[in-house]
């Protein structure tokens, strides 16, 4: 949908019976929402004031919440607009620039993931070294490397994707992702192989290195005692939840852009919206629950406000 003043206009033609449903997808949408910022700032805060959890598994953990939130102000405040708008268009630029930060936090969780799984090695396996291991200057190193070694990945393709004709306006989609590749004249197929080469660094990686470490965690809490069979539940299988729970959302992902023209549009956009809401809203409620240092002042605050 190419315009005058040289903008470019991209329709996202994935959404099911919008001006049936509009309404009722934005009261949803914008429940979701609110629900979304409000459980993971919460925990967040709660990491944040509390000194006691000014430890490196919960700054991480605060990260991953952030890293979610932000993930989620990506698609959220565009998707409420095109649900009571007549049209659902976004400028080609910006629709690169979302793919671009969809893609940068999707691989920013799982490294925040990988460097949760090695803290928790390190805590459980080397317990003495601990304190030396984990310093605060490495907790900030293993930040700053989550954000941005996904980000300098992804922008490879976003800078070269601004450069390209293209021969389609039209995406099946209701936010933008790798499904962009559909609307250039010319399929790049150094794109295409530089794609799999972030999707292995980005996800396929971490996520070895995480079975890998607590596949060792589960090693030595077999041979140890009770005591360090307890902590390596309570601490390690939050994150496995998450882990599974954020890998099957990634595949759905995968398929949808794969498989476009072969999904039925009802289905497709089932799968989107569970993309975009379960890992989201899944993260607080795991971290709140069940790590127990967290959810004894999340139980605490709760009392409180009750008690008002």
């Amino acid at each position: 949908m190419p315009t005058a003043m040289n903008v470019t206009y991209i329709t996202l033609d994935g959404h099911l019976e919008i001006e049936k449903y509009r309404y009722v997808y934005f009261v949803f949408m914008f429940t979701s929402y609110v629900l979304i910022l409000s459980s993971n700032s919460t925990v967040f805060c709660l990491i944040v004031i509390h000194r006691n959890l000014h430890e490196p598994m919960y700054v991480f953990i605060a990260a991953l919440l952030m890293n979610s939130m932000l993930f989620s102000t990506v698609v959220y405040p565009k998707l409420l607009i095109d649900f009571i708008s007549e049209k659902q268009i976004i400028t080609y630029e910006a629709c690169i620039f979302q793919g671009f930060l969809f893609y940068s936090l999707s691989g920013s969780e799982f490294l925040l993931l990988a460097a949760m799984s090695y803290d928790r090695y390190v805590s459980i396996c080397k317990p003495l070294q601990y304190p030396t291991i984990m310093r605060k200057r490495k907790v900030t190193v293993l930040l700053v490397l989550s954000w941005l070694v996904p980000a300098c990945h992804v922008a490879v393709p976003a800078v070269e994707f601004a450069n390209l004709n293209l021969c389609s306006f039209t995406l099946k989609v209701i936010f933008c992702n790798n499904s962009v590749n559909y609307l250039f004249c010319v399929a790049s197929r150094a794109i295409v192989i530089y794609g799999l080469v972030v999707l292995f660094n980005i996800s396929l990686l971490p996520m070895f290195f995480i079975l890998f470490t607590y596949t060792m965690i589960l090693i030595v809490a077999c041979r140890s005692g009770g005591d360090v069979k307890k902590k390596a539940a309570q601490t390690c299988l939050p994150h496995l939840l998450v882990l599974i729970n954020y890998s099957c959302l990634l595949t759905c992902d995968m398929i949808i852009v794969r498989l476009q023209s072969d999904i039925s549009t009802t289905v497709r956009f089932i799968m989107t919206l569970q993309i975009i809401m379960y890992n989201p809203l899944f993260n607080p409620v795991i971290y709140g629950l069940k790590v127990g240092e967290i959810y004894k002042h999340l139980k605490r605050l709760l009392c409180h406000t009750r008690g008002k």
